[in-house]
């Protein structure tokens, strides 16, 4: 039986989570769960599940703690950000799902991996924000990290089983080749982008997901975050990566070999197939995911991405060749452009203005310190929010 805790229970990862386990019961328990905002949802899930830790803020604890006796559920509570990290890193834990959104899921997830779990990695944040820190962790405790964002979770399985951190060139590898969506706006003009609502941003066209992801995939920026990602995840770097856009969201993603051969992995658009594949790999579980049919599927096309209409992508890879600090400062700088964005305090075309302008103000310096880059990721923050009051 594997003790499962779950970073971000309430979000739509989590609650892909949850269902695979469910299905699964005599394999895996939840043992520990968190949530931040969506208190009467991580209720439920402490009815159905009966962990013996939630994790939630700590004006909330109290009141929560209260509820959960009341519904005659034994967990306890532990709270803000201590109580995370308890959660992530506790004995009782084999695996844990970090799968809190933005740079709030970083402490935590590098407390589980600092304690050694099977960490898999939904919370693409960390090592956009603190990489090679990040990585070093890994080695250094001897973690086991599963990516479970589709498109690492199937370049991951792509890969050879024996993949290390040699070259590419090594294990016969030639190119990593990203696979994106286009989200909702793809084809659109950077004159039509101008008039884009929160309402039409969040309205992906074949992934279920959280309003903050949902913007960076309309953006594009969320694929600039999982090229970062790839690379930290795969030992490479940005020139190593070609991001495909494919509207079909079938193909995950794939990986070109030396020989001419391309391995992809197809798949439903469902994040409980990538879940299902790190929570039980090396072995397969069930997921409840529908199986692809090819014959009924519609035609796979490809194309390049538009980098004019959606600069995101570029000013993400542009962060990662600077190095240090930048891909912090970027991801601080995005989250607080996509939150005003949401609250229709700037245009969908204004987000990839703010962060190059906080991009453009920002020293970038070594990032040899966990702390130095959380106080940088607070400045640009910061930054952001001053560049965001002078555009209106």
């Amino acid at each position: 039986m594997v003790s499962v805790a779950i970073l971000g229970a309430t979000g739509s990862v989590g609650q892909s989570t949850l269902d695979v386990i469910a299905r699964n019961t005599d394999q895996y328990k939840v043992v520990a769960v968190s949530g931040y905002q969506r208190l009467n949802e991580l209720l439920e899930i402490c009815k159905q599940f009966q962990p013996e830790l939630a994790a939630v803020p700590e004006a909330q604890a109290a009141d929560f703690q209260q509820q959960l006796l009341s519904a005659g559920c034994q967990t306890q509570v532990v709270a803000g950000e201590s109580g995370l990290q308890t959660i992530a890193s506790i004995s009782e834990v084999d695996l844990v799902v970090a799968a809190i959104v933005g740079a709030a899921g970083l402490i935590p997830t590098l407390a589980a991996v600092k304690a050694g779990k099977r960490v898999l990695l939904a919370n693409k944040e960390a090592l956009v924000m603190s990489g090679a820190l990040f990585m070093d962790a890994v080695d250094k405790y001897q973690a086991t990290l599963l990516p479970i964002d589709s498109e690492h979770n199937a370049i991951f399985q792509c890969l050879p089983a024996s993949f290390s951190k040699r070259s590419f060139a090594e294990q016969g590898v030639e190119k990593l080749l990203l696979t994106a969506s286009g989200g909702p706006f793809r084809g659109w003009t950077k004159e039509a982008l101008k008039e884009v609502t929160p309402a039409q941003a969040v309205a992906h066209p074949n992934w279920s997901m959280g309003q903050k992801i949902s913007v960076d995939s309309a953006t594009l920026m969320n694929k600039g975050l999982e090229l970062i990602e790839a690379c930290w995840l795969f030992n490479v770097q940005p020139q190593q990566i070609d991001v495909v856009v494919h509207p079909q969201s079938i193909i995950h993603s794939m990986v070109s070999y030396l020989d001419g051969s391309v391995l992809a992995q197809l798949g439903n658009p469902d994040m409980r197939t990538p879940i299902a594949h790190a929570l039980a790999w090396p072995e397969r579980i069930s997921a409840g995911v529908e199986p692809l049919n090819l014959i009924t599927s519609a035609g796979l096309t490809f194309e390049q991405p538009d980098e004019t209409a959606f600069p995101c992508l570029q000013l993400a890879r542009q962060a990662f060749q600077s190095g240090g600090t930048a891909p912090a400062i970027l991801n601080a700088a995005n989250e607080v452009a996509v939150d005003a964005f949401l609250k229709q305090q700037i245009r969908f075309t204004e987000i990839p203005e703010v962060i190059s302008r906080v991009l453009d103000l920002s020293s970038i310096q070594a990032a040899n310190d966990l702390e130095f880059l959380l106080s940088e990721d607070l400045r640009a923050n910061q930054l952001a929010h001053k560049i965001i009051q002078k555009l209106h």
